[in-house]
């Protein structure tokens, strides 16, 4: 019982992003995605992400640089039916509830445009952006220590009877975190007056942590003897290289663009301060201890985008991503129980009021490939739609803000199993998220 208990908590190895996009990958990366979505075919400073090839065709040469700043905030929630939290033959519920925010994510994005040339650069968080905190514990812990708990028979023996829920006390928490730090440099070049190419790549640094514990004691009516005590506490650190290319095709009153983002192979090693599991064999402990690495790798990246003028001051773009996860390696070949990988669709409009303002709207609907083995308490995902609206404030020919806010909408996914957590008996999670993002970004040209 104690193996399954750490094999869980070790599973927080698994991000848990605050924002949009795939499981270890984050697209938004400025306040006009935020305000649109749909910007792979954006021709401005944030294409030195959404689409690094465009900025060979900005009209202006020099330095285009922008701050952004970002406020994430989100909740997950569980509902665990099952059994066993009273064991005595009928099923209740009990909620948990997690938050996670990100007050102040920064980024970076700076080109310097030289005729056919573009040089581009950014700093970002690109995956990950948080820390989740579940203060009274998670369902799966709580489960398997009840049902150890029950099934002691060396203990039933002692107190004269099966051991039950109401005769002793858990206190347990939970918190999990997760950033990857990444910089990217890259070259954009217009080959002829309707294309441009890119070639780049990101340097990704990933620095993340669990920590969390479990003590089941009996109460002083039945003895007040300390039935389990469980703790985990484990830094993990590690990088990776991804390889882009990307190209944009200008046809009058279309722009075409594509971004290709190689799998990037990331091991992340253990830094173990606490790992506290009296009985475990230490084959089990191994894969958790001081200096063990853990596959992490964040998956190949398509993406493909049409934009359209409808007038001069009316411009709209649609746009598709792909996320290729059955095939980047994760804990315990995890990425095997997925279905698919991740397909996004985008869309989005802006519209020019006057010189000086520039209003926007967006859709972004994301699909999981999701299955129940892929599911667990400390790494749950929903499939989601998102809204997102701001404006742009022309300031003068240099001077521009984007100011934006972005709601996601997530699907209930309900796992029920027979054997809930391992312990034989009938349960029901349903996994919920809310979600919402608030950005402002800093533009300047000169």
């Amino acid at each position: 019982m104690k193996k399954f208990l750490l094999i869980g908590a070790a599973t927080l190895i698994v991000s848990n992003s605050t924002f949009a996009g795939d499981y270890l990958t984050n697209t938004n990366q400025h306040a006009a995605f935020l305000r649109m979505a749909a910007r792979g075919a954006s021709i401005d400073v944030d294409g030195v992400y959404s689409n690094p090839a465009g900025l060979a065709f900005l009209q202006k040469d020099g330095f285009h640089l922008s701050l952004t700043g970002q406020s994430a905030y989100q909740t997950r929630e569980i509902a665990a039916t099952t059994g066993l939290w009273t064991l005595d033959g009928k099923e209740t519920t009990q909620n948990y509830k997690g938050t996670a925010s990100a007050p102040f994510i920064p980024s970076f994005h700076g080109v310097y445009k030289d005729g056919n040339w573009a040089v581009s650069a950014s700093f970002a968080i690109t995956g990950g952006g948080g820390k989740a905190s579940f203060d009274n514990g998670l369902p799966m812990f709580n489960s398997l220590a009840i049902g150890g708990i029950y099934k002691n028979e060396q203990l039933a023996g002692l107190i004269g009877k099966p051991v039950t829920p109401n005769m002793y006390d858990i206190n347990t928490a939970m918190d999990g975190k997760q950033y990857i730090y990444g910089v990217q440099l890259g070259l954009s070049y217009r080959i002829n007056d309707w294309l441009s190419v890119y070639a780049g790549g990101r340097m990704n640094y990933v620095k993340s942590g669990y920590e969390g514990y479990l003590k089941a004691q009996l109460k002083q009516d039945f003895g007040g003897t300390q039935l389990m005590n469980l703790a985990l506490d484990c830094e993990q650190t590690g990088w990776g290289v991804t390889p882009i290319i990307g190209a944009d095709v200008k046809l009058g009153k279309w722009n075409l663009a594509a971004k290709y983002e190689i799998k990037t192979n990331l091991n992340i090693e253990n830094k173990t301060n606490t790992l506290d599991a009296p009985g475990v064999p230490e084959e089990v402990l191994k894969p958790y201890a001081d200096g063990e690495q853990t596959p992490s790798d964040i998956p190949a990246f398509l993406s493909v985008a049409a934009g359209y003028e409808i007038l001069h001051n009316l411009r709209a773009s649609v746009e598709y991503h792909f996320f290729d996860d059955k095939h980047a390696g994760m804990l315990n070949d995890r990425q095997k129980t997925l279905k698919h990988g991740t397909h996004e669709y985008l869309a989005g409009i802006e519209w020019d009021i006057i010189k000086e303002l520039t209003i926007s709207g967006g859709f972004q609907k994301t699909n999981y490939g999701l299955s129940n083995d892929f599911q667990t308490d400390t790494s749950f995902y929903c499939s989601s739609y998102s809204l997102g609206f701001g404006a742009r404030v022309n300031f003068n020919e240099s001077w521009s803000i984007d100011v934006a806010y972005f709601w996601t909408n997530y699907d209930d996914y309900t796992k029920t199993t027979e054997s809930y957590n391992n312990t034989g008996v009938k349960g029901t999670d349903v996994y919920s998220r809310t979600n919402k993002i608030f950005g402002l970004s800093l533009n300047y040209h000169f």
